[in-house]
């Protein structure tokens, strides 16, 4: 059978990997002998490469982070001692794993996005299905789906996620129904699912965000015992990203 014809039938079978290496692949048994057992397991493995990579891009595609970042390029020399313990334990992924929370505190501009995008990415690379979302952009979109009445499904779609990263919570204090739209997600996500959080307020002041203590006290219990804690100190990146300008030249 010739390589064209071979090829032509991969594509048809939407092996899509093994027909973008073949050719290499034909060459390299022709020049070292290889048996057609060897050939063919390697053409699996190209294969099955193929698709996990296709299938890492659409999980992170449908992730829907603001940035494309990871553990690779996140910077830890600005962090204390305790802090980078606690990184360096949510690198291992056994938060993932074993479906902890994760609570990630600091100032504005000290990484917590960055953290909480590098964790979703490792969580994509864990076969996991990841949302990343600001807090007010999602109870909007609830506010918004009960004109159109599509509440129950949009609520639905989010509990399905392995992971939801919630980014700045507690920005705004919540009205009366989005407390209750929180709650209800917290309740629903917190035993099968790993929910994230990045805010700019200490878990003590966490209280004054929700509308009614009693479901602030219920919400915090479902996610505050079962978290990781990861207090990010240190000076604002943005602030080391301001331009300086040189006072001579503006004279």
């Amino acid at each position: 059978m010739s390589e064209s014809i071979t090829l032509d039938l991969l594509k048809k079978l939407r092996l899509t990997g093994m027909e973008s290496t073949l050719a290499a692949r034909l060459n390299q048994a022709r020049e070292s002998s290889l048996s057609y057992e060897e050939l063919l397991m390697m053409l699996f493995h190209d294969e099955l490469e193929s698709r996990q990579q296709k299938s890492l891009f659409n999980r992170v595609k449908q992730a829907h982070f603001e940035e494309p970042k990871s553990f690779d390029n996140f910077e830890l020399s600005p962090y204390s001692t305790q802090a980078k313990q606690a990184i360096h334990t949510l690198m291992t992924g056994k938060s993932i794993k074993e479906k902890n929370h994760v609570i990630i505190m600091g100032p504005v501009g000290t990484g917590k996005t960055h953290l909480a995008q590098a964790l979703g990415l490792l969580a994509c690379q864990r076969q996991k299905k990841v949302c990343f979302i600001r807090t007010n952009d999602l109870l909007h979109r609830f506010h918004q789906s009960r004109a159109d009445e599509t509440w129950a499904r949009l609520f639905k779609r989010y509990t399905k996620y392995d992971v939801l990263i919630l980014d700045d919570f507690g920005l705004k204090t919540l009205s009366a129904e989005q407390s209750g739209d929180l709650y209800d997600l917290i309740a629903a996500m917190h035993i099968n699912s790993m929910l994230i959080f990045t805010s700019n307020r200490k878990i003590e002041g966490w209280m004054d965000v929700f509308y009614d203590p009693i479901m602030a006290n219920a919400a915090l219990d479902r996610i505050v015992n079962k978290a990781y804690r990861v207090v990010l100190d240190g000076e604002s990146y943005r602030k080391k990203s301001i331009p300086k300008f040189n006072e001579e030249s503006d004279k």
